[in-house]
């Protein structure tokens, strides 16, 4: 039994706080895990920001309600999802990603939650498990399910190399120059192609 693991925000839709940075005017933000390995640094880095600048979860769920998914992603995620069974990761939250998810067809997400208080600010976020990539894929192998994976970022690299396949889609030249073992792909028909071509 096969099942096919997914990265989201680079992968299937924009990435969440690239497109913050820009509608709040806070070029910092524009930090992402293609650029800082360390995830839980790396948020605490956001929510600090976040505080500094009176910004909460309403104003990113207005960005986040103007994102579409990239271009060919859904009908890309539909034919894949019509041969395999498909389960998006992500280290996004669920706050987040709920709008995502409609305009994909409601795929089914593994993803995180955020501590929000009262008055909307951020105050924390909860990880679903330690190292939640490369746990969940060795939790689906456990129960006996191939994995095939794939991703654009450093946070995405434990389950591309745990899995029995794995790709990079979309990713930077410097992870794709550090790890010339993977497969990487630009477009969708391409990978489309090459995780068939490892399916049973």
């Amino acid at each position: 039994m096969d099942i096919v693991c997914l990265d989201l925000e680079g992968v299937l839709v924009p990435e969440i706080w690239i497109a913050f940075s820009q509608a709040s005017g806070i070029p910092e933000l524009k930090r992402t895990t293609r650029d800082e390995p360390d995830y839980d640094k790396l948020m605490r880095w956001r929510l600090g920001i976040l505080k500094e600048h009176g910004l909460g979860l309403k104003e990113i769920q207005e960005t986040i309600a103007k994102i579409d998914p990239l271009p060919g992603a859904k009908e890309f995620l539909d034919e894949l999802r019509s041969v395999t069974q498909v389960i998006i990761i992500s280290d996004t939250f669920t706050q987040f990603a709920k709008p995502l998810m409609e305009k994909l067809g409601y795929p089914t997400i593994f993803c995180n939650s955020l501590e929000v208080a009262d008055n909307g600010e951020i105050t924390g976020f909860k990880m679903r498990i330690e190292n939640s990539k490369y746990s969940t894929v060795k939790a689906l192998q456990s129960i006996g399910y191939n994995t095939i994976a794939a991703g654009d970022s450093y946070n995405d690299l434990g389950m591309i190399k745990a899995s029995k396949a794995g790709f990079l889609f979309r990713s930077t030249d410097k992870i794709k120059a550090d790890n010339p073992e993977l497969p990487a792909f630009e477009e969708y028909s391409d990978f489309l192609a090459a995780i068939k071509n490892v399916l049973e």
